[in-house]
This record gives C-alpha cells, structure tokens and sequence, in this order.
C-alpha cells in the first residue's frame, strides 16, 4: 500500500479527533523519509513548504520541509494536534499570551527525529530548524481555521487566510484580519 493510500485507510477510520486518537493515528502512519520524498520541495523564502496530504471534516495532514528561516509565533485557531519530527530537530518555544497583548517567550525545548509534540487549541509557539533538513508531519484537528499570526517587532497580530502559513503575510489576499497589540 502506497504512502497516500495508507493516509486514506489510517484518518478515514477515526471514529473521534481526542488528543490520544490523534496521537495514536500518527504513530500507526509509520511514516519514513522514503514516504515523504516524493512530496517535498524547498521554499527558501519561506520558513517552510507545506503540503496538504490529507484532509477532511474531521482532520487535516500536513507536511512541512524547512528552510533555516523560523516560522513566525503563531496559534492553530480553533485547531489542536500533534507534531511529529520525521528527520532533524527543531528548536519549538511556546509562549504566554494575555488578550490583546504581546505574546511573551516562556520556554523553549528541542524536538529531535522520532519525537512528538502536541499543540493546544489557542496555544501559541514558534518553530526552527536546529540542524538541516527538518521535516515534521501536523496532525490537526479540526483543520486549522481563523489561525493568529504574531508580528513581534510591529506589535501586531494578523488572522491569516487557511492557505498562509505561520508567516507574516506578504500578500493582503493572505491577510483576513490585522490588529495592534499592547506591549
């Protein structure tokens, strides 16, 4: 059974999108570099390529080949899920965030190959390539809607367009929404 088919046959069966299911579905996707190869490519523009594998109601996949650039702080909006490191280590930091205020570091942890992490609903984080060629598998559900991009220089936030992202958008079609924040 080919990669995608494997996607297909593991995500259609769950019967609910709890932390622990989710989590469970990741694992049983086996997934290895040799599965992803076909479906990366490079953006050095950006802090990562995405690409959407799968998605439905319920959940989306997705994965993401890094550049050395970092991804923006950032949430998942009404989103939760689980991060699964395919090969590298990225540096993640999570952080504290008060309504309509500037989202502060709290704690920073390095993710090696072979680990996951998890991603709250609301929770904000950021993440980099520690060593080169870092590719991770996103596990969301439901999939990502309404996510809150943070620029901390310029003291703003943007809701950006499902299509963006953990980037500060470029391009206004990519921007929904945009508010200053307190310092």
């Amino acid at each position: 059974m080919d990669y995608l088919h494997r996607i297909q046959h593991v995500l259609k069966q769950l019967k609910s999108s709890t932390p622990e299911e989710l989590r469970g579905a990741l694992i049983s996707l086996n997934t290895t570099m040799k599965d992803l190869k076909p479906f990366l490519k490079i953006d050095s523009h950006k802090p990562y390529y995405r690409k959407l594998l799968f998605q439905n109601d319920e959940v989306e996949l997705l994965l993401m080949n890094w550049s050395d650039l970092s991804c923006a702080p950032h949430d998942h909006g009404h989103s939760s899920g689980w991060i699964q490191v395919i090969s590298g280590s990225t540096l993640n930091t999570v952080y504290r965030v008060d309504k309509g205020e500037l989202p502060e570091a709290y704690f920073s942890r390095v993710e090696q190959k072979g680990s996951f992490f998890f991603a709250p609903r609301y929770g904000v984080h950021k993440m980099r390539a520690k060593e080169q060629e870092l590719v991770t598998l996103h596990l969301y559900s439901p999939p990502i809607k309404e996510m809150i991009v943070y620029d901390l220089e310029a003291c703003a936030a943007c809701m950006v367009s499902d299509q963006c992202g953990a980037w500060w958008p470029e391009e206004q079609r990519e921007k929904v929404k945009e508010w200053k924040l307190r310092e």
